[in-house]
Protein backbone atom coordinates (compact mmCIF):
# COMPACT_ATOMS: atom_id res chain seq x y z
CA UNK A 1 0.00 0.00 0.00
CA UNK A 2 1.45 3.31 -0.84
CA UNK A 3 2.30 6.25 1.35
CA UNK A 4 0.46 9.14 1.58
CA UNK A 5 2.50 11.86 0.14
CA UNK A 6 2.80 15.32 1.91
CA UNK A 7 4.76 18.59 1.37
CA UNK A 8 6.16 20.65 3.88
CA UNK A 9 6.80 24.17 3.26
CA UNK A 10 8.92 25.93 5.58
CA UNK A 11 11.30 28.10 5.56
CA UNK A 12 12.92 27.42 9.21
CA UNK A 13 15.04 24.78 8.72
CA UNK A 14 14.46 23.72 12.41
CA UNK A 15 10.90 23.16 12.36
CA UNK A 16 11.07 21.76 8.71
CA UNK A 17 13.32 19.15 9.15
CA UNK A 18 12.07 18.30 12.76
CA UNK A 19 8.31 17.70 10.78
CA UNK A 20 9.60 16.48 8.39
CA UNK A 21 11.54 13.37 10.90
CA UNK A 22 7.62 13.36 12.73
CA UNK A 23 5.36 12.66 9.79
CA UNK A 24 7.97 10.10 8.22
CA UNK A 25 8.42 8.14 11.98
CA UNK A 26 3.95 8.36 11.20
CA UNK A 27 4.58 6.18 7.69
CA UNK A 28 4.17 9.67 5.40
CA UNK A 29 5.67 10.21 2.47
CA UNK A 30 7.70 13.44 2.64
CA UNK A 31 9.42 16.20 1.07
CA UNK A 32 10.64 19.53 1.98
CA UNK A 33 10.36 22.72 0.55
CA UNK A 34 12.69 25.84 1.72
CA UNK A 35 10.60 28.61 -0.40
CA UNK A 36 7.49 29.49 -2.39
CA UNK A 37 9.33 28.90 -5.34
CA UNK A 38 10.49 25.14 -4.53
CA UNK A 39 7.35 24.38 -3.36
CA UNK A 40 5.51 25.63 -6.38
CA UNK A 41 7.79 23.22 -8.22
CA UNK A 42 7.79 20.44 -6.33
CA UNK A 43 3.96 20.53 -6.00
CA UNK A 44 4.07 20.34 -9.82
CA UNK A 45 6.58 17.21 -10.25
CA UNK A 46 5.63 15.42 -7.12
CA UNK A 47 1.34 15.39 -6.69
CA UNK A 48 1.76 15.97 -2.67
CA UNK A 49 -1.68 15.02 -1.20
CA UNK A 50 -1.62 17.53 1.59
CA UNK A 51 0.54 20.77 1.76
CA UNK A 52 1.70 21.44 5.20
CA UNK A 53 2.19 25.36 4.03
CA UNK A 54 4.03 28.20 6.19
CA UNK A 55 2.56 31.90 4.91
CA UNK A 56 5.60 33.85 5.31
CA UNK A 57 8.05 32.40 2.91
CA UNK A 58 10.87 34.04 0.66
CA UNK A 59 10.64 33.85 -2.90
CA UNK A 60 7.13 33.33 -3.30
CA UNK A 61 4.92 33.57 -0.19
CA UNK A 62 2.35 31.66 1.06
CA UNK A 63 -0.56 33.48 -0.07
CA UNK A 64 0.68 33.47 -3.39
CA UNK A 65 1.34 29.44 -3.23
CA UNK A 66 -1.62 28.84 -1.59
CA UNK A 67 -3.62 31.21 -4.66
CA UNK A 68 -2.04 29.33 -7.35
CA UNK A 69 -2.42 25.53 -6.38
CA UNK A 70 -6.30 26.78 -5.13
CA UNK A 71 -6.87 27.95 -8.66
CA UNK A 72 -6.21 24.48 -10.28
CA UNK A 73 -6.69 22.23 -7.63
CA UNK A 74 -9.78 22.92 -5.48
CA UNK A 75 -9.61 19.63 -3.39
CA UNK A 76 -5.83 19.69 -1.81
CA UNK A 77 -5.66 19.82 1.27
CA UNK A 78 -3.96 22.37 2.98
CA UNK A 79 -3.22 23.38 6.69
CA UNK A 80 -1.36 26.57 7.25
CA UNK A 81 1.80 27.36 9.56
CA UNK A 82 1.20 30.82 10.80
CA UNK A 83 3.17 32.33 13.60
CA UNK A 84 1.14 33.78 16.62
CA UNK A 85 -1.05 36.89 16.61
CA UNK A 86 -0.98 37.16 12.82
CA UNK A 87 -4.96 36.86 13.19
CA UNK A 88 -5.04 38.92 9.57
CA UNK A 89 -2.71 36.36 7.58
CA UNK A 90 -5.01 33.46 9.14
CA UNK A 91 -7.89 34.93 8.01
CA UNK A 92 -6.70 35.42 4.27
CA UNK A 93 -5.71 32.11 4.32
CA UNK A 94 -8.63 30.82 5.14
CA UNK A 95 -10.39 33.11 2.33
CA UNK A 96 -7.51 31.86 -0.26
CA UNK A 97 -9.15 28.14 0.53
CA UNK A 98 -6.91 26.66 3.01
CA UNK A 99 -8.50 24.30 4.97
CA UNK A 100 -7.07 24.17 8.36
CA UNK A 101 -4.36 26.66 10.83
CA UNK A 102 -1.96 25.94 13.32
CA UNK A 103 -0.57 28.74 15.39
CA UNK A 104 3.61 28.84 16.59
CA UNK A 105 4.73 27.49 18.37
CA UNK A 106 2.77 24.05 17.98
CA UNK A 107 2.64 20.63 19.74
CA UNK A 108 3.96 18.03 16.92
CA UNK A 109 1.66 15.75 17.99
CA UNK A 110 -1.66 18.44 17.98
CA UNK A 111 -0.10 19.13 14.03
CA UNK A 112 0.08 15.22 13.13
CA UNK A 113 -3.71 15.25 14.56
CA UNK A 114 -4.90 17.38 12.11
CA UNK A 115 -3.47 16.09 9.77
CA UNK A 116 -5.15 13.00 10.11
CA UNK A 117 -8.34 14.45 10.94
CA UNK A 118 -8.21 16.57 7.02
CA UNK A 119 -6.65 13.21 5.17
CA UNK A 120 -9.42 10.98 6.57
CA UNK A 121 -11.85 13.63 4.86
CA UNK A 122 -10.37 13.70 2.22
CA UNK A 123 -10.05 10.44 1.18
CA UNK A 124 -13.71 9.81 2.15
CA UNK A 125 -14.21 12.36 -0.63
CA UNK A 126 -16.42 15.20 -0.45
CA UNK A 127 -19.56 13.17 -1.49
CA UNK A 128 -21.24 13.41 2.36
CA UNK A 129 -21.06 16.61 2.50
CA UNK A 130 -20.33 18.65 -0.64
CA UNK A 131 -22.64 19.41 -3.28
CA UNK A 132 -21.77 17.54 -6.31
CA UNK A 133 -20.75 19.23 -9.40
CA UNK A 134 -23.84 21.36 -10.94
CA UNK A 135 -25.79 20.89 -7.73
CA UNK A 136 -27.53 24.18 -6.71
CA UNK A 137 -29.64 24.90 -3.26
CA UNK A 138 -30.96 27.83 -1.84
CA UNK A 139 -29.90 29.27 1.58
CA UNK A 140 -32.31 31.45 2.45
CA UNK A 141 -32.44 34.24 -0.28
CA UNK A 142 -28.91 32.98 -1.55
CA UNK A 143 -28.31 30.57 -4.44
CA UNK A 144 -25.65 28.70 -4.16
CA UNK A 145 -23.59 26.93 -6.83
CA UNK A 146 -20.98 24.19 -5.84
CA UNK A 147 -19.71 23.71 -9.38
CA UNK A 148 -19.04 27.65 -10.36
CA UNK A 149 -18.06 27.68 -6.44
CA UNK A 150 -20.33 31.28 -5.90
CA UNK A 151 -23.48 32.41 -3.73
CA UNK A 152 -25.48 34.82 -5.59
CA UNK A 153 -27.23 37.65 -3.72
CA UNK A 154 -29.47 39.72 -6.01
CA UNK A 155 -27.81 39.93 -9.16
CA UNK A 156 -24.50 39.85 -7.62
CA UNK A 157 -22.06 36.46 -7.36
CA UNK A 158 -20.03 36.22 -4.73
CA UNK A 159 -16.92 33.27 -4.81
CA UNK A 160 -17.01 30.74 -1.96
CA UNK A 161 -14.29 28.47 -1.21
CA UNK A 162 -15.45 24.57 -0.62
CA UNK A 163 -15.50 24.49 2.79
CA UNK A 164 -17.63 27.43 2.99
CA UNK A 165 -20.28 25.59 0.31
CA UNK A 166 -20.12 22.92 2.78
CA UNK A 167 -20.99 25.22 6.02
CA UNK A 168 -23.79 26.56 4.12
CA UNK A 169 -25.83 23.26 2.27
CA UNK A 170 -25.13 21.84 6.14
CA UNK A 171 -27.07 25.35 8.01
CA UNK A 172 -29.52 24.84 5.23
CA UNK A 173 -30.40 21.34 5.87
CA UNK A 174 -31.00 22.06 9.52
CA UNK A 175 -32.53 25.64 9.67
CA UNK A 176 -34.01 26.75 13.15
CA UNK A 177 -31.75 24.16 14.77
CA UNK A 178 -29.24 24.73 17.22
CA UNK A 179 -26.10 23.03 15.91
CA UNK A 180 -23.21 22.14 18.19
CA UNK A 181 -19.54 22.98 17.53
CA UNK A 182 -18.73 18.89 17.61
CA UNK A 183 -21.60 18.46 15.28
CA UNK A 184 -20.78 20.74 12.64
CA UNK A 185 -17.23 19.94 12.87
CA UNK A 186 -18.15 16.53 12.32
CA UNK A 187 -20.17 16.96 9.47
CA UNK A 188 -18.44 19.35 7.81
CA UNK A 189 -14.66 18.66 7.97
CA UNK A 190 -15.29 15.08 9.43
CA UNK A 191 -16.00 12.62 11.83
CA UNK A 192 -12.83 12.28 12.78
CA UNK A 193 -11.68 16.36 13.07
CA UNK A 194 -11.04 16.68 17.03
CA UNK A 195 -13.09 19.57 17.43
CA UNK A 196 -10.79 22.57 16.85
CA UNK A 197 -13.72 25.24 17.24
CA UNK A 198 -11.39 28.01 16.61
CA UNK A 199 -11.15 27.28 13.11
CA UNK A 200 -14.49 26.85 12.41
CA UNK A 201 -15.32 30.41 14.45
CA UNK A 202 -12.72 31.79 11.80
CA UNK A 203 -14.63 30.29 8.84
CA UNK A 204 -17.79 31.40 9.93
CA UNK A 205 -16.64 34.92 10.54
CA UNK A 206 -15.22 34.97 6.83
CA UNK A 207 -19.12 33.74 5.47
CA UNK A 208 -20.88 35.62 7.48
CA UNK A 209 -18.73 38.29 5.82
CA UNK A 210 -19.85 37.28 2.32
CA UNK A 211 -23.59 36.74 3.22
CA UNK A 212 -24.96 39.26 5.56
CA UNK A 213 -25.62 42.52 4.93
CA UNK A 214 -24.19 43.39 8.53
CA UNK A 215 -21.70 41.07 9.53
CA UNK A 216 -21.43 42.16 12.61
CA UNK A 217 -25.45 42.00 13.41
CA UNK A 218 -25.79 38.73 11.81
CA UNK A 219 -29.63 37.89 10.67
CA UNK A 220 -28.59 34.78 8.83
CA UNK A 221 -25.94 32.67 10.82
CA UNK A 222 -26.53 32.95 14.48
CA UNK A 223 -24.12 32.37 17.00
CA UNK A 224 -25.67 30.15 20.23
CA UNK A 225 -23.32 31.22 23.15
CA UNK A 226 -21.39 28.38 24.68
CA UNK A 227 -22.75 26.16 22.36
CA UNK A 228 -22.77 26.60 18.66
CA UNK A 229 -24.57 28.18 15.73
CA UNK A 230 -28.32 28.47 13.72
CA UNK A 231 -29.44 29.50 10.86
CA UNK A 232 -32.28 31.97 11.26
CA UNK A 233 -34.34 30.90 8.13
CA UNK A 234 -36.63 32.96 6.86
CA UNK A 235 -40.52 31.48 7.68
CA UNK A 236 -41.09 31.07 3.67
CA UNK A 237 -37.78 29.04 3.18
CA UNK A 238 -38.63 26.24 5.67
CA UNK A 239 -39.48 22.91 4.90
CA UNK A 240 -43.12 22.46 6.03
CA UNK A 241 -43.96 20.01 9.08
Amino acid sequence: MSKTRILVAEDDVNIRLGLVDALSMDGYEVREAADGSETLRLYTQWQPELLLLDLMMPKVSGFDVCRRIRNGNKDIPIIMLTAKGEEIDKVLGLELGADDYVTKPFSVRELVARIAAVLRRSQRGHDDALPSSGDRFQFAHITVDAACMTATIGTTAVPLTAREIELLRFFAAHPGEVLERDRILGAVWGNHYGGFSRTLDQHIAQLRKKIEPDPKAPALIETVYGIGYRFRAPAHSRPRQ
